[in-house]
């Protein structure tokens, strides 16, 4: 069973989170709105750190290619859908194509070169 440094994942999702915290098209969303995109960015940082060890991801070049193929796979296609679908508008499906792009980065990265410890917390 693979085990999930929880510390880890709440560096890195706090980090992703103010890294995007400036681009989004709302500079000043409610406490509600930021917790639950908080809440978001650490669901996604922990299915990630669940697929980094079993995809054997252990350098951050391994972890680019992670996230680029994750980013590819899931935001580009639901976004396009989208664009197709329900007339958004492709501007703003770039700014959150952009946004998926740096978390889909930094997270995996962010996940492989974090220190190893003999102690973490099994899920």
């Amino acid at each position: 069973m693979s085990r999930v440094n929880f510390l880890a994942l709440a560096v890195i999702a706090v980090i992703a989170f103010f890294e995007l915290s400036g681009t989004t098209a709302s500079p000043h969303p409610s406490a509600l709105k930021a917790l639950c995109e908080l809440l978001r960015t650490f669901v996604l940082a922990y299915v990630i750190a669940r697929l980094v060890p079993r995809l054997n991801v252990t350098d951050w070049k391994s972890a680019l290619g992670l996230g680029l193929w994750l980013w590819v796979g899931f935001p580009v296609i639901l976004l396009t859908g989208s664009m197709l679908w329900q007339n958004v508008p492709w501007q703003l499906a770039a700014i959150h194509s952009g946004d998926w792009l740096i978390k889909l980065l930094l997270i995996p990265v962010g996940l492989a070169l974090w220190p190893k410890r003999t102690r973490t917390r099994s899920v």
